[in-house]
Formats: C-alpha cells, sequence, structure tokens
C-alpha cells in the first residue's frame, strides 16, 4: 500500500490510497467522523476495478493529520480487542 497527497492545507488533507479498493477508505472515513474537530471525513472510488480510492478529511481547530494518526490508533486498539475475544471463543 502506498499514499500519494494529493492536496494538503491547514484543515484539510485529500490523499490517494494505492492499492487498495473499499476497505481502508471505508473504515478510517468511519472513524475519522468519532472525533468531535471532523468537518468532512469521506472518500471517492471512481471505478472498483481500475482506480484507487480518494480520502478527504477536514477539520475545525485540529490538525488533520493528527486526527488520522488518531484514528488509525483507534482502529488498532479495536482490531486488537477483537482479536483477543475472538481467540477466547474460538478455544
Amino acid at each position: 500500500m502506498e499514499i500519494k497527497v494529493l492536496e494538503k492545507e491547514k484543515n484539510r488533507i485529500k490523499f490517494e490510497i494505492i492499492g487498495d479498493r473499499h476497505t481502508m477508505g471505508n473504515i478510517l472515513s468511519k472513524e475519522l467522523w468519532n472525533d468531535k474537530s471532523m468537518v468532512i471525513s469521506g472518500y471517492r472510488l471512481e471505478h472498483p476495478l481500475v482506480s484507487n480510492p480518494v480520502l478527504i478529511c477536514e477539520t475545525s481547530g485540529k490538525d488533520p493529520v493528527k486526527a488520522i494518526e488518531d484514528a488509525v490508533k483507534r482502529l488498532k486498539a479495536k482490531n486488537k480487542e477483537f482479536l483477543t475475544k475472538f481467540k477466547k471463543v474460538v478455544k
């Protein structure tokens, strides 16, 4: 997976997730909405077979890069919790 920044401003970032389809764009854009500073969070995928998702994140009063970093940390914690619970029930 590769990240290509298309636009970066004080409160907004737009980037392409190369080598992915819906997975990262969907989960990341949804998790970003748990941040109180979020103004815009979403992604688009022009064609599911030949294009990469482009994610847009716009915040109010918070660096959008920090918002994305925080969202990724929350997702990592949720994944760890899921794995722990899953391992308990499949034993």
